[in-house]
């Protein structure tokens, strides 16, 4: 354990986001996800996409240099349909909102991502891929 930092994050967890740079993509993907298309695969059993997202987002900032930071996979047959565990993310990421993919381009972009995490959700469509942002000198979200 380490005092400041969320325990759901494990320790190659945080060795990726620490190892990331800018612009690198980190996928939250469900229990479902075919989790063989990524470079590197780390698991979370048990926990959630939303308290997923919660523990990353705590270490880890989004581009503010890209329209979008942040993207889930459409629902098939039904591209506008927000599932619930989106709507749960979505406020997690408040103002700036994931923008909604194919699914097969959303397969495409993950299989470029630094790491996908396979989480434990079970939830249909509890996928997010995120951009990592900068952090200026002074310590500021940039």
């Amino acid at each position: 354990m380490l005092i400041g930092i969320d325990p759901v994050l494990t320790p190659e967890l945080l060795h990726a986001l620490a190892a990331m740079g800018h612009g690198d993509r980190l996928v939250l993907a469900d229990a479902n996800y075919p989790a063989t298309r990524g470079q590197r695969l780390l698991r979370l059993p048990g926990v959630d996409a939303p308290r997923a997202l919660r523990a990353v987002l705590s270490l880890m900032p989004l581009d503010s240099f890209v329209p979008n930071p942040a993207a889930v996979m459409q629902v098939v047959g039904a591209p506008d349909e927000v599932p619930p565990v989106v709507a749960e993310m979505n406020a997690i990421l408040g103002a700036r909102p994931a923008e909604m993919i194919e699914r097969h381009a959303f397969y495409a972009a993950a299989e470029t991502a630094w790491a996908i995490v396979q989480t434990g959700e079970r939830r249909f469509y509890g996928n997010i891929m995120l951009t990592k942002g900068v952090i200026d000198p002074a310590g500021n979200v940039a």
